[in-house]
């Protein structure tokens, strides 16, 4: 089977090509190495993941969209993997239109390219901030209803209807996975649990938005394995949470980082604008659909993660 994973030098992406690749798939990538975070480091962490395996990566813009047809007709997937996208909350609300480019008119330009290829299975990242503000409780996948409170998240919210549309118009099978909080070795740098573990390897104090928040932290890991898993699902077009299944406070993180980093300083700060004040995944669904189990308990993935930044982001 081959794979053709957009996206595939992020951090997830990097995961999820390096385990294709342990599972013995035929694997190419398509990333634009967008700055957002150091490409420097993106190129790091790819490399790194995909050990030593000769990967073809098209260095391309997807916003560029006969490259990417060009692309997808030479390669000639079986499945797309489509994770590039322009993370992240605060800088949406800074930057609104590039997210309408780079997660609505670039996903356009891959579900069109899919489609003339002939591609069978699109598996598609979206993101638990569809569902907006709804306080705290498990979020079940209907009841994102489209009030959405940041940019990022509305952006995200408009490229799952063009994946339906698309999946109609061309008649592929469609897949959508609604990640939770990951986290894990080679993080994002601008999320919050590798911001923290960075400073605090540094003796740096580190900064706490608003009270009271929760997150459903989930390791990388559960996640690349889930969306392995779903690749041999039956079934109609359909929309997957893929988290943990228990919401982790902030005054919970914060003990446990206490205890690898008994000397931590912490500043209080206001909430920002855009953040949500709690996630919660219901995880059901993908369980019975494909088996979806997460196994890494956040005790152990915050472990992991630091042992790792300790080799890694000094």
């Amino acid at each position: 089977m081959k794979i053709l994973v957009t996206g595939g030098a992020g951090f997830i992406g990097s995961h999820l090509v390096s385990s294709l690749l342990a599972r013995g798939y035929d694997v190419a990538v398509i990333d634009c190495f967008h700055p957002y975070y150091s490409v420097e480091r993106k190129r790091k962490q790819f490399h790194a993941l995909i050990g030593g395996h000769d990967v073809c990566v098209y260095e391309t813009n997807l916003l560029e969209a006969e490259k990417v047809e060009q692309i997808f007709q030479q390669y000639q997937p079986d499945v797309v993997y489509h994770l590039a996208a322009l993370p992240g909350v605060p800088n949406s609300l800074m930057q609104p239109l590039e997210y309408v480019d780079y997660d609505i008119k670039a996903t356009i330009n891959v579900l069109k390219a899919t489609g003339k290829a002939g591609v069978k299975h699109v598996l598609f990242a979206s993101s638990s901030s569809v569902y907006g503000d709804v306080g705290e409780m498990p979020l079940k996948e209907e009841m994102a209803i489209g009030r959405v409170v940041s940019p990022y998240a509305a952006a995200k919210y408009g490229a799952e209807s063009f994946c339906y549309a698309y999946a109609h118009l061309f008649g592929y099978q469609l897949t959508i996975f609604r990640y939770f909080t990951v986290y894990g070795p080679w993080g994002r740098p601008d999320m919050a649990i590798s911001q923290f573990i960075r400073r605090l390897l540094r003796k740096e104090a580190i900064t706490v938005y608003g009270t009271n928040t929760a997150r459903d932290y989930t390791y990388v890991d559960d996640i690349v394995n889930g969306m392995i898993s779903a690749l041999q699902r039956n079934g109609s077009n359909d929309v997957f949470n893929l988290g943990a299944g228990r919401p982790i406070t902030m005054e919970k993180l914060l003990e446990r980082l206490q205890i690898h980093f008994p000397g931590m300083k912490v500043h209080y700060a206001s909430e920002r604008a855009g953040d949500v004040q709690a996630t919660w995944a219901d995880i059901t669904k993908a369980q019975q659909a494909f088996g979806y189990k997460p196994t890494v308990t956040f005790e152990e993935g915050l472990e992991r993660t630091i042992e790792w930044a300790k080799r890694h982001e000094k």
